[in-house]
């Protein structure tokens, strides 16, 4: 079994079980998870958030099923002309036996991959936290140089590490920005989380 038919298979047992999916593939490309959630969206779920996890920032891509009529219509649909997705079998909008999608859905694909990785930027960009590593570290090595006396290592290491979170935070925003353009020229609306995030939704499709 191709490492396609893998995801798909572990997606299509969480919508057949589950009214709220994560997915989490440690080394999966972003386009992997757009593929995904384009498929599960046909289905009746909808891309909820992105949340990363543990030291090494674990993505874990969020869905929800979705409620409204159109998403049900959609999904009896979609379980009607794909009646048994998985391994060997077609699924919405991918190539047979992948993750490629059809020219017909590539666009939906790239809108949602561009919405998982300003997500993923919104969370990896914790101002405080980063801005906190920076000025602590600072102090740490102002605190260690007459301690040990390794002063020409130490204070260029204090004056660099709040310079490096500074460059990282204005390099996050510069992605994001040019990901928000992308994803206003598709049509999506930026919105506030409960966090005070930016995020993007897109407009309430009036068919399929």
């Amino acid at each position: 079994m191709s490492i396609a038919d893998r995801h798909i298979t572990a997606l299509m047992r969480q919508i057949a079980t589950r009214d709220a999916i994560e997915l989490v593939h440690p080394f999966a490309e972003l386009q992997t998870f757009g593929a995904l959630v384009y498929i599960a969206e046909c289905y009746g779920f909808r891309y909820e958030s992105v949340r990363l996890v543990g030291k090494h920032r674990v993505m874990h891509v969020q869905l929800v099923r979705d409620p409204s009529p159109w998403a049900r219509q959609k999904a009896a649909a979609n379980s009607a002309a794909f009646p048994d997705p998985g391994p060997g079998r077609p699924v919405p909008g991918m190539y047979l036996g992948s993750l490629t999608p059809v020219p017909e859905a590539q666009g939906d694909v790239d809108v949602i991959t561009a919405m998982i990785r300003h997500d993923a930027l919104g969370a990896a960009a914790n101002r405080k936290q980063l801005l906190a590593i920076g000025w602590g570290s600072a102090a740490l090595f102002l605190l260690m140089a007459p301690l040990t006396g390794t002063y020409a290592v130490l204070l260029p290491l204090a004056v660099l590490m709040p310079l490096l979170m500074l460059g990282a935070l204005r390099l996050n925003t510069r992605r994001r920005a040019k990901l928000a353009q992308r994803l206003t020229a598709a049509g999506c609306t930026p919105v506030r989380d409960a966090a005070g995030r930016e995020r993007y939704v897109r407009p309430v499709p009036q068919g399929f």
